[in-house]
């Protein structure tokens, strides 16, 4: 088994809260060393963010929430108090021997601490920098801070999202998990990959990489987008329907509810004969794709009523053998009953110093020949400060005590 593909790769990260975060843990998966530095005290912004925390052996109070857990497995915790001169000197001292060195401050906070790009850049000429914000580095947004929810409304995602006009609860609508934040972790990572290549590949330069939640929203509405973009039209919310495959959407059976996706006309000619209507794939309303979503809420009512007849377990089975996507509305601990999650092995468990068999979410990315099987528990507060300090930077143990009695570590 090779090593994983990171290896040798370091990592300065200053990001908090979960977009940097979750990008930087990802980058840690698969093998780079990650020295996440907190604030001296109170640590990442997120250990702040509520309950449930994991239980003290001593009773306790403590910092490690599961908004934290989520996103710092496989990194080294390192407390350094960057508002003070000699702090800023070992984040500068530590950014000499690293490939990339993550933050998501405010558009020039940092520079005020001589940890801006330039800075970094006049020290470490490879740098890869990244700076991680609500909205970019340029522009008279730049700014303001940006949080999920802000950027999911503003970005145009809760207009197309939530209940179809005319109906109950209609209106825009949030998704439910930080999902903005989820994917600006992704396209740090894709950015922070294309970069590294590109210098140690390419023959490049190290570079500074502007990567917000701003730009992510809004690419991610893709065709959704690209329909406002050809018609100048924006879509209407259309609740639990499809995008694509009509009729598509939550059906409520006598049980529960499951949720269909007809992808094509063949399935659709299925589903009706599942459901006991064959005829209906010949009305001339139905026969094609394109005439079904111009006749959407004549055909989701029929469907709506049909699969009233039957509980969800006798329709799931009817339609996997007919061949039609189904599936039934999980709740999370019925995800991680589910036998496929089960032999996908998505709940991995690590040691962690307050619960020996911690469960944590695996890395999503499966490889043949280096695969990712290290899971690190997500460091106490200032776990490898000693380490970090003393090993990478050579102080000594009385100069690492005096730091902690002047509050800088």
């Amino acid at each position: 088994m090779s090593a994983l593909p990171l290896s040798g790769i370091k990592i300065l990260d200053l990001t908090r809260v979960l977009a940097g975060p979750l990008s930087a843990q990802m980058l840690g998966d698969l093998g780079a060393e990650v020295i996440k530095i907190e604030r001296p005290g109170t640590g990442d912004d997120a250990r702040a963010f509520g309950p449930p925390y994991l239980t003290d052996p001593e009773g306790k109070a403590n910092n490690n929430n599961s908004f934290y857990l989520c996103a710092n497995r496989n990194k080294k915790s390192v407390t350094v108090n960057i508002a003070k001169p000699e702090g800023q000197a070992i984040i500068r001292e530590l950014a000499k021997d690293v490939d990339v060195f993550m933050e998501n401050y405010k558009v020039g906070d940092l520079k005020r601490y001589g940890l801006d790009y330039e800075t970094i850049k006049a020290i470490n000429p490879k740098i890869i920098y990244c700076s991680v914000t609500g909205f970019g580095q340029t522009g008279p947004y730049a700014p303001r801070a940006g949080y999920d929810a802000i950027l999911q409304a503003m970005g145009g995602l809760m207009s197309v999202t939530g209940h179809i006009d005319g109906e109950p609860g209609e209106g825009p609508m949030k998704v439910g998990p930080s999902i903005v934040d989820y994917m600006t972790g992704m396209n740090t990572s894709i950015g922070l990959l294309s970069a590294l290549y590109h210098r140690d590949v390419n023959g490049g330069q190290g570079q500074h990489i502007d990567v917000c939640l701003f730009d992510t929203v809004i690419a991610s509405l893709s065709h959704w987008l690209q329909i406002y973009l050809v018609n100048g039209k924006t879509p209407p919310r259309r609740g639990t329907w499809g995008n694509g495959g009509m009729p598509a959407g939550v059906f409520r059976c006598t049980d529960g509810e499951l949720m269909l996706v007809v992808g094509n006309d063949g399935q659709f000619r299925k589903t009706c004969a599942v459901l006991g209507e064959p005829e209906l794939a010949s009305d001339p309303r139905f026969i094609k794709n394109n005439d079904r979503v111009v006749h959407g809420k004549e055909i989701m009512a029929i469907f709506a009523g049909l699969f009233l007849k039957q509980p969800v377990a006798y329709w799931l089975e009817k339609l996997e053998e007919a061949g039609v996507p189904s599936g039934p509305i999980n709740n999370f601990e019925q995800v991680f009953s589910d036998p496929h999650v089960q032999s996908r092995g998505m709940r991995v468990k690590v040691d962690h110093p307050f619960e020996p068999n911690l469960s944590l979410i695996r890395n999503a990315l499966t490889f043949s020949e280096t695969p990712v099987k290290t899971y690190r528990a997500p460091p106490l507060l200032g776990e490898h400060t000693q380490e970090i300090l003393g090993g990478k930077l050579g102080y000594d143990a009385g100069r690492i005590d005096e730091l902690k009695k002047q509050g800088i570590i």
